[in-house]
């Protein structure tokens, strides 16, 4: 019979072995990961997680973990298509893409606008984004996205406050089918029931979501 301290020693020694072999999300977002062609987040996302607007790259800072893992492993099996993210998720392991997931949910990250459907819709984005388009079957955005565009948990993302290019860049996707992550293809329908320039429109709306609310406000009638 083995004595109760070795079992107890034993039990402490595999815990300190996990605990130092945990992955470091913190580590693999700023300097990647173990495999060469895991490059450090921050390469594009910038430092703080929130992305650079004049590339196009999106902020994911304060977006949901479990999100963020879900376009990580879409990434990896070819369901979400992009030649950098690529072989870049190819190349970070299970553990390391949930671990960079969470620390990026744990970033701070800006509180978007409360935009919703009474607020006054003008233009051709705000419509789209507050009204949608019923005769062609098109939801309003915030009906799935939240008011503002805010993100409702791991399923539906913020679209307040991301690129203009990056969401023009997403809307095509999803309408040309490069991007087909969606298990009831409501994107693509939505996408491809859009035309150019109203994908533009849309996205400028919500890359400009806090001057967009300013603007409601201000016209807003008052009681």
């Amino acid at each position: 019979m083995i004595p109760m301290d070795r079992i107890l020693l034993s039990s402490l020694m595999l815990f300190f072995v996990a605990s130092a072999q945990a992955v470091d999300g913190q580590k693999v977002f700023t300097q990647g990961g173990a495999q060469p062609g895991a490059t450090a987040c921050l390469a594009c996302h910038g430092g703080d997680g929130l992305g650079l607007a004049a590339a196009g790259f999106p902020r994911l800072a304060g977006l949901s973990a479990g999100y963020l893992r879900k376009q990580l492993e879409d990434f990896r099996s070819g369901a979400r298509s992009n030649p950098v993210m690529q072989p870049l998720a190819k190349a970070l392991s299970d553990d390391e893409i949930d671990a960079v997931s969470q620390t990026l949910a744990a970033m701070p990250a800006p509180i978007p606008a409360p935009i919703n459907r009474s607020s006054v819709a003008e233009g051709v984005g705000a419509r789209l984004a507050l009204r949608g388009a019923w005769e062609r079957q098109v939801p309003e955005c915030v009906i799935c996205h939240g008011p503002g565009g805010v993100g409702v948990g791991d399923a539906f993302p913020p679209l307040a406050g991301q690129p203009a290019a990056y969401l023009v860049g997403q809307l095509n996707a999803w309408r040309d089918g490069t991007r087909r992550n969606d298990p009831n293809d409501l994107m693509g329908h939505i996408a491809k029931a859009l035309s150019p320039e109203e994908i533009a429109a849309v996205a400028d709306y919500f890359a400009k979501a806090d001057s967009q609310l300013a603007k409601a406000n201000k016209q807003e009638p008052k009681p």
